[in-house]
């Protein structure tokens, strides 16, 4: 029985997808069952979050693994996180498979991505088999990092990311999910190609028509720029510190994991694009 958590939305109600498809034993673990998606031979379990040890513990009775997608991001993640490891270890869970986050360290520039290596440390702890998914900056959400005007403002410099399709992650879960001989790797999960700003505002210029550009900023004027949005300052942060991240050279270098594993290659940031029209319809 694999546990499935974050099946409304777009990584995990892939994978949940992808498992039915293989005829895998799965139940869905949700906090309200009217949103999960219908699928053949899929149970739905009930739990309020991560943080409700109690809910969490009763929904993952009689799972052997649990995939868990990374929670949204919060002051309190990190206690979140270890409390749903911890509802899994009670529930008898023998495996957790890890959506984490490329490189996760520490010192992560990427302020969020500290979060993923202390909860990778409490599942290192916790004595169970794991597998850590290590995915790097989504390419979906490459078109939103422009503004109306036509222009991505970020502190990137001429940093590059290797972007990786949610779609390519969601393959990469479901092999492992369902293969073996995954216990205890850490895999870290790029696209095909690594790239600046600056070249992925050239490629929404291409598939948009409009002229898109890429206005790289200091981490003053980034944060300055994002104050308006009213979001608290950890939350802003957050956001600075991807494109800091990437101007870091912390993103770079692609890997061979999502070939290797989910048996195609990764997505293009141009083919990903050309074959998702409505991701950009803003932009048109």
């Amino acid at each position: 029985m694999i546990a499935v958590t974050g099946a409304t939305g777009a990584v995990g109600g892939e994978v949940a997808r992808l498992l039915a498809e293989r005829g895998a034993q799965q139940r869905l673990i949700v906090r309200d069952p009217a949103r999960a998606p219908e699928l053949r031979g899929a149970e739905v379990a009930v739990a309020a979050g991560y943080s409700d040890t109690e809910s969490m513990r009763r929904a993952l009775a009689g799972a052997d693994t649990l995939f868990m997608v990374s929670g949204r991001e919060q002051l309190d993640r990190v206690a979140e996180h270890a409390a749903a490891v911890d509802a899994a270890v009670a529930a008898g869970v023998g495996r957790i498979v890890y959506l984490s986050f490329f490189g996760a360290a520490p010192d992560s520039t990427f302020t969020f991505g500290r979060d993923h290596f202390h909860t990778e440390e409490h599942i290192r702890a916790a004595g169970v088999a794991f597998t850590f998914l290590r995915d790097n900056l989504y390419l979906d959400f490459i078109p939103f990092f422009c503004g109306e005007d036509g222009v991505i403002r970020g502190p990137a410099g001429d940093g590059r990311a290797a972007f990786v399709a949610r779609a390519d992650v969601a393959g990469v879960a479901a092999a492992v999910l369902t293969g073996d001989g995954h216990e205890g790797q850490t895999y870290e999960l790029t696209g095909a190609e690594s790239i600046s700003m600056a070249r992925a505002a050239e490629l929404l210029s291409d598939v948009t028509g409009r002229d898109v550009r890429f206005r790289d900023e200091t981490l003053e004027e980034a944060r300055a720029s994002r104050a308006p949005s009213g979001e608290p300052d950890w939350v802003i942060e957050g956001w600075v510190t991807t494109y800091a991240a990437i101007a870091a050279g912390e993103l770079d270098g692609v890997t061979d994991a999502v070939e290797r594993l989910a048996g195609h290659p990764p997505y293009t940031v141009e083919r990903w694009l050309r074959e998702h029209p409505g991701s950009y319809r803003h932009l048109v």
